[in-house]
């Protein structure tokens, strides 16, 4: 799953940051690791029972938003039991029985709880080991959140239309199908369904047989799957479109609503490569006959990984480059490039419980860096790579962090691990073992667990296996820290030229941005030592300290030149002035990294302010689109810091006159031979101006503006985020209304989150509050409720905040699993004022429950910290920013 959205406003929110943590429960380094075995899997349900093949019959009734089912399951029994027990969610189940060839057929009698959501019959006698069919009758609800079954309502033409859609991760299967709903019970499933006639229908594998019904019905039968967990169980049906082309003897196929086949050409040929991609580097080909790629309008967010049948919001996949910038193509592709992945990590080799989600979400969201490397070098996709590592590590960096795999005890906690820590700080731990025990190595082991394990279950024992093996390093004492711990090093270094010769300190403690860490935690830390331009050489730290020698004391020290690591590094006063000195024409990932390190020291309160406004001074003609992103945020964090506060304006006209000069260089129009970068540069400084208050940006924006609502392809598509966003940030009422009529207007989920985004972000708190409003209209989809709401809340937070409280029900109840639990605490999450988090902390823990209470502390105490940063770094201002630069 990956829920990765664009940057248009805030409606449209970057990952979907959860966490357990304050109040999380044990951490798994409390339990040894051991490998997989189906027996030991930690889990709700009896492993007495299992299924192996689930034949179910569904009839949605598309204009009730209802539907009644039935389906045989053929189960084995492994040990003698009395008890069935699976899982059901919202489902009322009617007529059930058990039988068996050669005995007499029992009527059973279903027992539903609610609260667990569990579905048990009761035996008169125990079952003998063997197997039994189990057939079942059963009806639910068509949902209007993106959880089970739901449906999605749009338009074509001006005409309403309707389609139904499943999004199962983590537990919501049980919401459309009676089912083992755990990962671990893999099955296999043959799905019919009876849909109108106008209807197409997709699934995980292709369709054996359709027939015409009475009264304007159909009926889909579609080919079994393959053994596998039943969250990537998947049904698509309405009114669609496909386009398809073949790769290595696999139909892929591009899904859309009607009228929108010509933003596919993009993502098609990207599955392509893709696909030929993955199977070489995995070594086992993609086993499925077809690869569906569906782009549906609404609904969820991000993308469902589904086996043979990947769900997008199609925001996330469609891409015209007529009408779209290059942030959407790369989207698009980064995306793809991760669900498809999964269909190797994940789907053909699953983790055994939600405690290793992180083999199925980091693995994938690695192998997705890589392939866009390999395929895109354009975007920088490396650079890219450490900008978004820099959140994780802000997070992982406070006491209510949680660490890569941990314990989860129920459903509620496994939808909270679908966050920035299991994605991103995978990711980055999974870049740096590679990087440690070398790519070829590191692929020989991937190679090896795949093979090893298709079609089955794991735990992170069976991967570190796999790779110690290929590659003679102990990658399980070293991955142990990394994922059993939380939290990450400061890697201190300090030199010394004695006789001729450098030598180096290397010493390590927790970083902490909040107070200092009481626990004395060390990880093995693969190191790369090197100068600038030189050689690097790899040591691994494991002790407090560490002291090593080079030949010669020549050339600018560099720890971790590639950037690799995950951690921070905080140099000796000789040896960041040495890197300082030539920081335009240190490497890139070397340079990217002095800066965003001596910005995260600033914020801790390790060094002053003023060491990191000289240092970004000397950035001011930067070439690289990812350091003036990381520029640019930090400068941001200081400006929101200072909103309301004496200290804003001088700070607004020290970041205008930074980024004015390169801007200038721009210009406004494009330029015959411009790179990519320079192109995606121009809006992203632009915007930077406008939010700084720019009169000349904020009113160049509003010139556009006016252009675009005549004719929309008269702004360029590079500049659409800037015009739209700019004009909507400082919109009056007239300028409000226009956005209003465009987005209604709107054909596109990519249009809906741009415009929309951008009416969040609305200055005038009258025009805020009728933002506030839409959130609960009808026509909102139910994926954008708490992104409105949310995206309101960081520019109005009482505002915001009183709106949810009084709407509390319709926020919770258009949350998926993964947000529901932070769909109130959201709201006030921008804050830098203690009070937000006070009392967004005392709501929560009166009206939820302890794993939405735990969300809350992990909200509350990012509000904490920048209310210290504040206070810490608004004194620093004028000074700071009066001295000079060059």
């Amino acid at each position: 799953m990956r829920d990765k959205r664009t940057s248009r406003g805030a409606a449209a929110v970057a990952l979907a940051l959860a966490a357990v943590l304050a109040a999380a429960p044990v951490p798994a380094a409390a339990r040894a690791e051991a490998p997989f075995s189906f027996a030991g899997t930690p889990g709700k349900l009896p492993k007495d029972v299992i299924p192996l093949l689930y034949d179910a019959h569904l009839v949605p009734n598309i204009a009730d938003d209802t539907f009644s089912g039935h389906q045989t399951v053929e189960i084995e029994v492994l040990r003698a039991t009395r008890r069935i027990v699976l899982n059901a969610a919202k489902l009322k189940v009617g007529h059930a029985t058990l039988s068996r060839r050669g005995k007499a057929r029992q009527t059973l009698q279903p027992i539903l709880d609610e609260q667990q959501e569990t579905l048990a019959f009761e035996l008169k006698t125990p079952l003998a080991p063997g197997r039994y069919t189990l057939a079942l009758r059963f009806r639910g609800q068509i949902n209007r959140e993106g959880r089970g079954l739901f449906q999605v309502g749009y338009k074509v033409g001006g005409v309403d239309k309707k389609l139904v859609a499943t999004t199962m991760e983590p537990s919501d299967a049980r919401r459309m199908l009676p089912t083992w709903d755990e990962p671990a019970f893999r099955a296999r499933f043959k799905l019919t369904v009876d849909l109108p006639a106008s209807f197409k229908a997709y699934s995980n594998t292709p369709a054996l047989k359709q027939e015409k019904l009475a009264g304007g019905l159909q009926r889909i039968s579609f080919a079994p799957t393959p053994k596998m967990p039943s969250y990537l169980v998947v049904l698509v049906a309405g009114e669609m479109e496909r386009v398809t082309a073949r790769q290595d003897g696999v139909e892929i196929g591009i899904v859309t609503t009607e009228g929108k086949l010509g933003a596919t050409a993009f993502p098609l040929a990207a599955t392509r490569d893709l696909l030929r991609y993955y199977n070489n580097y995995f070594g086992v080909s993609y086993p499925l006959a077809k690869l569906d790629q569906i782009a549906i309008p609404g609904g969820f967010n991000g993308a469902m990984e589904n086996w043979g049948g990947i769900v997008y919001n199609e925001a996330t996949l469609l891409y015209d480059p007529k009408k779209s910038p290059e942030d959407t193509k790369k989207l698009s592709f980064e995306v793809n490039a991760h669900e498809v992945a999964h269909q190797w990590f994940g789907n053909l080799v699953t983790m055994a419980w939600w405690d290793n989600l992180w083999l199925n979400e980091g693995f994938a969201s690695w192998m997705a860096s890589k392939a866009t490397e390999r395929f895109h070098p354009e975007w920088r996709p490396y650079l890219d790579g450490i900008v978004e590592r820099e959140s994780v590590l802000n997070l992982d960096a406070r006491k209510t962090t949680h660490p890569i795999q941990m314990r989860i005890d129920n459903e509620e906690q496994a939808a909270g691990a679908f966050d920035a820590i299991t994605y991103i700080k995978g990711q980055g731990f999974l870049r740096m073992l590679e990087s440690y025990v070398g790519e070829a190595k590191f692929r020989k082991g991937i190679r090896a667990y795949m093979a090893a394990h298709q079609y089955s279950n794991t735990t992170t024992a069976d991967l570190w296996t796999a790779i110690e093996t290929a590659s003679g390093k102990p990658v399980a004492r070293l991955a142990a820290d990394w994922t059993t711990q939380p939290g990450f090093p400061l890697i201190s270094v300090a030199q010394a030229c004695e006789g001729g010769k450098r030598k180096i300190t290397l010493s390590q403690e927790q970083y902490r941005v909040d107070e200092p860490a009481t626990e004395e935690r060390l990880w093995s830390v693969p190191l790369q030592v090197a100068t600038v331009g030189g050689r690097a050489w790899t040591t691994l730290l494991t002790n407090r300290s560490t002291t090593i020698t080079q030949g010669g004391c020549d050339g600018a020290l560099v720890v971790d030149p590639d950037s690799v690591g995950f951690f921070r590094i905080q140099y000796d006063r000789a040896s960041f002035d040495a890197l300082a000195a030539n920081a335009a024409q240190l490497p890139d990932p070397t340079r990217l990294k002095l800066l965003l390190d001596a910005w995260s020291l600033v914020t801790a309160g390790r060094t002053p302010l003023a060491s990191y406004v000289e240092l970004v001074a000397k950035y001011g003609d930067e070439p690289r689109l990812a350091v003036w992103e990381s520029i640019l945020s930090n400068l941001g964090t200081l400006q929101n810091l200072a909103r309301g506060e004496p200290e804003s304006a001088p700070v607004r006209r020290f970041v205008a006159g930074f980024m004015q000069p390169r801007f200038d260089k721009l210009g406004w129009e494009p330029r015959a031979g411009e790179t990519i970068e320079e192109s995606r540069l121009r809006p992203l400084l632009a915007g930077a101006l406008a939010r700084a208050g720019d009169e000349r940006a904020i009113a160049e924006a509003r010139r556009l503006f006016t252009r675009y609502m005549v004719d929309p392809s008269s702004v360029s598509p590079e500049m659409l985020d800037f015009v739209v966003n700019t004009a909507g940030r400082y919109a009056d009422a007239a300028t409000y209304a226009a956005l209003g009529r465009a987005l209604a207007a709107s054909t596109s989920d990519e249009e809906r989150y741009r415009i929309g985004g951008a009416m969040t972000l609305v200055l005038d708190p009258v025009l805020a509050a009728s933002t506030l409003e839409m959130a609960l209209s009808p026509q909102t989809p139910s994926n954008l409720v708490g992104h409105i709401v949310a995206g309101v809340g960081r520019e109005h937070p009482d505002q915001a905040w009183a709106f949810a409280v009084a709407n509390r029900g319709a926020l919770v109840a258009s949350a998926d699993a993964v947000a529901r639990n932070r769909a109130l605490a959201s709201v006030v999450a921008s804050s830098p004022d203690a009070r937000h988090a006070d009392m967004m902390e005392q709501y929560v823990a009166k009206n939820f429950g302890p794993d939405a209470l735990v969300e809350a502390r992990r909200i509350g105490n990012g509000i904490r910290v920048r209310a210290a940063q504040k206070a810490r770094l608004l004194p620093q201002v004028r000074a700071a920013l009066a001295a000079p630069r060059e």
